[in-house]
C-alpha cells in the first residue's frame, strides 16, 4: 500500500508510461487490454482486505470512509493504477486505519501488522483460486480454450494471476511505506523500530531509487516467475495435466 502526491513522482510516472507506450506493438496493446481486469481485481481485493482486517480488529474507520466494499472506484489510486498497468507494479488508495480502535487482545503494533499483511495475502489467495480455475478449464473444457472467446478468457485469467502475484510480492518489500515494512517492524526490537521510524524518509528515497532504476522489477521478476511456475505446475499436477 503506497500513496504520494509528490510532483516528482508524477513526473517519473509520465516518463515511465511514455517510454512503455512508445513502440508498443499491436500484440502488446492487446496484452495491455487483457491485463486491465486483473489490475482492477488485484487492487480492489488488496485494499478491501486491508479494510476488512481492520474492521474485524475493531476499527470502524475504513467502513466510515466507504472502503469496506468491492467497488474498484473506492480503491483505485490513479498513480498506482497506471503504474501497475504499464510498468508491472503499483498500489491502490491507502486504507486509513486508527490502531487505537483495535481490540484490546491485540497490541497496536500487532494489529497494524495484521492489517498490512491482509492485502498481500488476499492477492496470493486470489492467485491460487484463479490457478485452480485456469487448470480446471483446460481439464474439463479444453475445446473451449481454442475458441476465440475461450482464448480471451483464459488469457485474462492468466494475466490476473500474474498481476495478483506481482502486487502481493511488491507490497511485501520491507521498505516504508509498503506493507512489508509494517510487518517487519512487528518483529523488530524496540531500538530497531525506532531506528526505522527515525529514518523513514531515507527509506522512502531508497524506495524511489529502486523504483526509478528498475531494481524493483529485478527484485520482483525472479520471485514472480518462480511462484507463477510453481502454482501452474501444482495446479496441472492436481488436475492430471502433466
Amino acid at each position: 500500500m503506497f500513496y504520494t502526491d509528490n510532483r516528482f513522482v508524477y513526473l517519473i510516472l509520465i516518463v515511465l508510461v511514455l517510454m512503455n507506450l512508445m513502440g508498443m506493438t499491436q500484440f502488446e496493446w492487446l496484452a495491455l487490454l487483457l491485463t486491465l481486469p486483473g489490475v482492477l481485481i488485484a487492487i480492489t481485493f488488496h485494499e478491501f482486505a486491508h479494510a476488512y482486517a481492520a474492521t474485524k480488529l475493531g476499527d470502524d474507520t475504513p467502513e466510515n470512509q466507504g472502503r469496506l466494499n468491492l467497488n474498484p472506484l473506492s480503491h483505485i489510486d490513479p498513480v498506482g493504477f497506471v503504474l501497475l498497468l504499464f510498468v508491472g507494479f503499483g498500489w491502490g488508495k491507502p486504507v486509513q486505519i486508527n490502531p487505537r480502535n483495535f481490540d484490546r487482545k491485540y497490541s497496536e503494533l500487532t494489529g497494524d501488522a495484521i492489517v498490512a499483511a491482509a492485502g498481500p495475502i488476499m492477492n496470493f489467495i486470489l492467485a491460487v483460486v484463479l490457478t485452480i480455475i485456469y487448470c480446471a478449464i483446460f481439464k474439463f473444457a479444453s475445446a473451449f480454450t481454442v475458441t476465440e472467446v475461450g482464448s480471451i478468457i483464459v488469457s485474462i485469467i492468466q494475466y490476473t494471476i500474474v498481476v495478483n502475484l506481482g502486487l502481493g510480492i511488491f507490497n511485501l518489500i520491507p521498505l516504508p511505506p509498503l506493507d512489508g515494512s509494517k510487518i517487519l517492524v512487528k518483529f523488530l526490537p524496540y531500538n530497531g523500530r525506532q531506528w526505522i521510524y527515525e529514518h523513514e524518509k531515507v527509506f522512502y528515497i531508497v524506495f524511489l531509487v529502486i523504483w526509478i532504476t528498475g531494481l524493483a522489477g529485478s527484485i520482483i521478476s525472479p520471485v514472480l516467475n518462480f511462484m507463477y511456475s510453481g502454482l501452474i505446475h501444482i495446479g496441472a499436477a492436481i488436475f492430471g495435466l502433466l
